[in-house]
């Protein structure tokens, strides 16, 4: 065992650069339409092991090969009385099953190791293209079809990769040896066993073209029924506010009706095919049980031919069964390229947005931001921003109000590059964003989006989250910043309290204050606030004004708010409306003019008055 393991060792450092190239080669494999080689190319990068593999692999099947000939001599050797000679048999037995014992257990162990290795790369390059993938995929693609790629259509290349691939070299091998082995004992026995070949060959083609569409709809459905239940699991609140369990429950009632009924038909595939194939085992033996014996009774010495019958049975076994095997095989292979079909697809994704080739890092920020003539509409829809130009001075705080639809939170986007604009052009520093890396950009941005999204583990964890290496102090000081040191404090555990899975043990403000915590302790040069206080109380809101003071003094911000009472000291002030900027001045400029931003406050201050 170490032996294979100083053989590879180079193999176990896998860089990153291997896991890149694996994603091109496979990709390009998928334009060529060959999925065959599209799997062998997971195992490429073990390719040694899979050699040490195949000779194990090899040498197992000659062993297995070993008892048919072994018996025709035995029965050659009884007959003629010579004892000798059958000590030498029997110990051919004992060899040959040492021998498979032993090639059997290495092969078995090298198929598991490779397999779940090839896999394991397979599952990190899925989570590593998803992380390169833009804001607008995960737009389009519910959660948990993508989460479905990842489970069960990696699990289902399992078997097909730990056992496929082995079970297709062993059993072609065996039928190869077999075949000859047949021919040697007798041309004419071998040949009527070989008249059933064209029967089988035409019963797989049918099986093959009947199970190709039925597996794929199995895969469909299995990723249909892990987004309703993800997307079911993470509503359970709405779903139980509105007393809909009932019809959740019939909905997936109903997909899993369909994925059963879609099972069914790859289960009748299956009773009718392989059934027949024992069947067909079954008579051919018959036939040379008959044949061979009708020739044994016609001979005036029977002995020979009933050596080569006894053979002959004995190697029929190793005939069926790897026709059996391939079968069987073709059924984990539809599966699995099925799978394999989804993997496919979700590698094929390209990233909307991408650094242009040999971009810069950024250099530290000072913060301006500067929009000329910026554009943008998500895909064929119309225009959610036309013609902005807006320039915001480094340090100073930017609000953006406005209807519903306005823009507002478009205008956000654009500046953190989750889209780049239809026309015109985002800058920083001077420096055009598509030119620069997204890397270097949001390292130095912070972004508090409207709902305070934590991870599970502690209130330490969530606030360190941009800057793992943060100090007790640091953490303790961004919390104290921003008001959070106040509930950190009531909390049982303090710092260590576990929040739960969303941050489920909080509340939405609790959730938010530890939001403001952790954009503050990432210090960032342009700070991104999207309706960060909508999901907070009255009194919650004012006890983290003077904390979001702290938090955007010094920095470039964009701020959107419905409560205008968040935005009234914001440097700027500037209206939207139907994706234009149609006012903009301080709080008390704007009021004077008695314009947009004059009604939409009026309207929210009779709002909260009442």
């Amino acid at each position: 065992m170490s032996s294979i393991r100083v053989l590879d060792a180079p193999e176990q450092d896998r860089p990153e650069g291997r896991l890149e190239d694996l994603r091109r080669r496979l990709r390009a494999t998928r334009g060529r339409a060959r999925k065959v080689r599209g799997l062998l190319e997971l195992l490429r990068p073990y390719r040694r092991r899979s050699i040490f593999m195949l000779v194990a692999l090899v040498a197992a099947t000659g062993a297995s090969l070993a008892p048919a000939p072994l018996a025709k001599v035995a029965v050659d050797q009884i007959h003629a009385g010579n004892i000798t000679a059958l000590d030498w048999v029997v110990l051919g037995f004992v060899v040959s099953a040492v021998v498979y014992w032993l090639a059997s257990y290495f092969q078995t162990y090298l198929v598991g190791w490779v397999g779940q290795r090839a896999l394991q790369d397979l599952r990190l390059q899925l989570f590593r293209h998803l992380q390169t993938l833009s804001v607008s995929f995960y737009s389009r693609n519910r959660a948990g079809v993508i989460i479905s790629r990842l489970t069960n259509d990696v699990e289902a290349l399992d078997q097909l990769v730990s056992e496929g691939v082995s079970t297709l070299f062993q059993s072609t091998l065996t039928l190869i040896g077999t075949i000859v082995i047949l021919l040697v004992f007798d041309v004419q026995l071998a040949l009527i066993v070989f008249l059933i070949l064209p029967v089988l060959a035409i019963g797989s083609f049918l099986f093959r073209l009947a199970s190709a569409d039925a597996y794929r709809r199995t895969r469909e459905k299995i990723g249909a029924i892990t987004a309703y239940l993800q997307e079911s699991l993470s509503g359970v609140r709405v779903v139980r506010s509105f007393a809909q369990e009932p019809r959740h429950l019939r909905r997936f009632a109903e997909l899993n009706e369909e994925n059963r009924e879609a099972n069914v038909v790859t289960v009748k595939l299956n009773a009718a095919y392989f059934p027949a194939i024992e069947l067909v085992s079954a008579l051919t033996t018959v036939a040379i049980l008959v044949i061979g014996g009708l020739q044994a009774l016609g001979d005036s010495d029977p002995g020979p031919r009933i050596a080569v019958v006894v053979g002959f049975i004995a190697a029929l076994n190793n005939f069926f069964d790897p026709i059996q095997q391939l079968s069987q095989l073709y059924t984990t292979y539809q599966s699995g390229m099925a799978a394999l079909d989804k993997i496919f697809e979700l590698l094929d994704e390209e990233p909307d947005l991408r650094d242009a080739p040999g971009a810069p890092d950024l250099p530290t920020l000072k913060g301006e931001l500067r929009f000329e003539g910026v554009s943008f509409r998500y895909g064929e829809a119309a225009y959610a921003l036309r013609d902005v130009d807006l320039v915001v001075p480094p340090g100073q705080t930017v609000a953006l109000v406005g209807a519903t639809g306005a823009g507002k939170s478009t205008l956000a986007k654009l500046a953190a590059r989750f889209y780049d604009p239809s026309d015109g052009r985002v800058l920083v520093d001077g420096h055009d964003l598509r030119e620069v890396t997204q890397g270097s950009l949001r390292a130095q941005m912070g972004i508090v989006p409207q709902e305070g999204f934590l991870f599970s583990g502690t209130v330490r964890d969530n606030i360190a989250f941009g800057r793992p290496d943060a100090t007790e102090e640091e953490i303790a000081a961004a919390a104290t910043a921003v008001g959070a040191d106040e509930l950190v404090e009531r909390l049982d555990d303090g710092y260590d309290t576990e929040v739960g899975e969303r941050g489920s043990q909080l509340s939405a403000g609790q959730r938010q204050l530890i939001a403001f915590a952790r954009a503050l302790i990432a210090d960032p040069r342009i700070l991104v606030l999207d309706e960060a206080t909508s999901n907070v109380d009255i009194h919650t809101e004012a006890r983290i004004e003077q904390g979001l003071r702290r938090l955007l003094a010094g920095r470039t911000a964009i701020v959107i708010a419905h409560r205008l009472s968040t935005i009234r000291h914001a440097g700027r002030i500037v209206v939207l409306e139907g994706g234009q900027i149609v006012e903009q001045g301080t709080h008390d400029e704007l009021i004077a003019a008695e314009g947009r931003y004059w009604q939409l406050y009026r309207d929210w201050a009779e709002q909260a008055a009442a």
